[in-house]
């Protein structure tokens, strides 16, 4: 069979169901044996950038790649922010791009760039296929890479050449294991200083929302009730109606949550990366005594020093520790500070539950609608501006990955093709995309594809004629903010354009109405909002005036 033939059957044998981009003639061969498939789904995308956030988002949802393709040169070029993006966030994700000839590489040619030397530092491995016998062993590495904890984006480069020669090979079968756990002794050492502790607060990242460590996670909770604090990409691995849930940090600000940290004895991480909220900001003194739980040792720094490493499945870490929670008992510990935070926090995400302001809408109230709209499987998806920050303190989850945030490499443009996936994964849920007006624009060419497709979503923008978040950080560190302002389309205008359903909000008191008549119509539907910013500063100010130590409310 044909070399690109080949590759499709190795695919295929993978599992994978969904491969997004935009095809070249460097991958003609590819995409003509691809349209033989029964197996496998091509989405074309009106850009390589939204495949590549396409794809993550499959990867985020379903904890297996999809995969993103590119021609060579700018096509390569045009996928890489959101394989980044990917990669950081850990989502498993391949890259397929062409390439010229191998007769050309050598030399200054049309379209000739190194593409894997580009890809190698935002990818687990990247490689180029320079002779087709090994496609079903490159294949299989890329996928068993890609999928392995901590999850992220293969590179395979197809070259014209080589994707016309006939082979005769066949596809691995995919052959998957149990992880690696931790050694008991090590678990005992854990369980002593878990034991010995009276304030122990965890600290759940990541890797705490894969089902099997969440599951484990809510049951060491119950048992114990020691309150968890959860990163953006967190959010869901326990419920925010059980009462140890503490709820999000990340901010970079002091808030109620944060508190918990300060007074704990014992801090436990569980799946924890340093891109998402690095310890110094809640380890400023460098005299936490830290549990790291993972499935990767701790990355080396001086605010990071575990006194014990949990390396292996974090599952089987969590179940080990149950294990030992049902044999040696519970310990006793003095939760009620943690009480205390809780209560302050749920008081102060219900402050604006009851707005009913004209003319803009503050961040507060539409989440509170949104929540409230959304059912505990549906899937609210965020982009990267100042709404971001908002969505991780005021909106909350029942199950895991069901608010996605990027929160590695937090690229904006991320929420339209993120939402298209997540209707592809999930077309019997709610799918909610929220951007503001400027990372909405960056790409706005999806609309089209969420059309032809006939996604059931619903995008929603905050719209304030500028970067928020830059002038939001800007004015907090400087008293003012540079030039930020734009100008916008008429949006219902635009909606109608791309043959979706349109609708302006300008009153809190019928948003949750308009939300719900936008999930009542088939297809896709886009929500503009002018969004209050000025709320922006009162909460810097706001989490100022708690930085002082935390009472307890009488």
């Amino acid at each position: 069979m044909k070399a690109s033939d080949l590759i499709v059957k190795c695919l295929e044998e993978e599992g994978i169901e969904y491969i997004f981009g935009v095809p070249g003639e460097e991958n003609a061969d590819f995409m003509l044996s691809l349209e033989k498939s029964e197996k496998i789904k091509f989405i074309l995308t009106r850009h390589e950038q939204g495949a590549a956030f396409m794809a993550e988002i499959y990867g985020r949802l379903t904890g297996n790649p999809a995969v993103c393709l590119g021609t060579l040169g700018p096509g390569a070029t045009n996928l890489i922010t959101g394989v980044a993006d990917a990669n950081m966030d850990r989502a498993p994700m391949l890259v397929l791009t062409g390439q010229g000839s191998t007769e050309r590489l050598h030399k200054e040619s049309h379209q000739i760039m190194d593409v894997v030397d580009m890809f190698n530092p935002v990818t687990k491995w990247a490689t180029s296929i320079y002779n087709a016998v090994t496609i079903p062993e490159v294949v299989r590495k890329a996928v068993r890479i890609a999928r392995t904890e901590k999850p992220g984006a293969v590179l395979i480069e197809l070259p014209e050449d080589i994707a016309k020669h006939e082979v005769d090979s066949q596809p691995l079968e995919p052959r998957r294991f149990r992880r690696s756990v931790a050694d008991d002794k090590i678990v005992d050492r854990a369980f002593e200083l878990l034991k010995n502790a009276k304030r122990p607060v965890i600290i759940a990242g990541n890797g705490a929302i894969r089902r099997r460590a969440a599951k484990q996670l809510r049951i060491f909770c119950e048992k114990t009730g020691i309150g968890v604090l959860t990163t953006f990409m967190a959010k869901g691995a326990v419920d925010f109606d059980a009462d140890y849930c503490l709820y999000t940090i990340g901010l970079g600000s002091k808030d109620y949550p944060t508190f918990a940290i300060d007074e704990a004895d014992l801090v436990v991480t569980l799946g924890f990366d340093m891109v998402e909220y690095h310890p110094r900001l809640w380890n400023p003194h460098k005299n936490k005594p830290i549990i790291h739980a993972d499935f990767l040792p701790a990355e080396v720094d001086e605010y990071y020093h575990p006194q014990v490493e949990l390396v292996g499945d974090l599952a089987h870490t969590l179940w080990m520790i149950n294990e030992r929670l049902e044999q040696r008992g519970v310990p006793d510990l003095d939760l009620t500070r943690q009480q205390e935070l809780r209560r302050l926090m749920q008081e102060e995400l219900a402050m604006h539950a009851d707005d009913e302001t004209e003319g803009t809408l503050r961040p507060q109230k539409m989440l509170w609608d949104v929540r409230k709209v959304l059912g505990p499987d549906d899937i609210l998806l965020s982009d990267v501006g100042a709404h971001k920050m908002w969505i991780a303190r005021h909106y909350h989850c029942h199950q895991p990955n069901t608010c996605l945030i990027p929160n590695g490499f937090c690229s904006m443009g991320a929420a339209l093709p993120g939402a298209i996936a997540a209707s592809l994964v999930a077309p019997e849920r709610r799918i909610v995309g929220i951007s503001g007006d400027g990372g909405f624009m960056m790409n706005i060419q999806e609309m089209e594809t969420a059309k032809r497709l006939n996604c059931n979503l619903v995008m929603l923008i905050w719209e304030d004629h500028a970067y928020g978040l830059i002038a939001w950080k800007q004015e907090s560190q400087f008293g003012r903010h540079t030039d930020l302002a734009f100008n916008n389309p008429d949006w219902l205008q635009l909606a109608e354009s791309f043959g979706w359903h349109g609708y302006q909000v300008t009153e809190s008191k019928v948003f949750a109405d308009t939300l719900e008549a936008a999930f009542s119509k088939a297809g896709p539907s886009l929500i503009v909002a002018p969004v209050d910013y000025r709320e922006n500063m009162k909460l810097t100010r706001r989490l100022g005036e708690i930085t002082q130590p935390c009472p307890l409310s009488s």
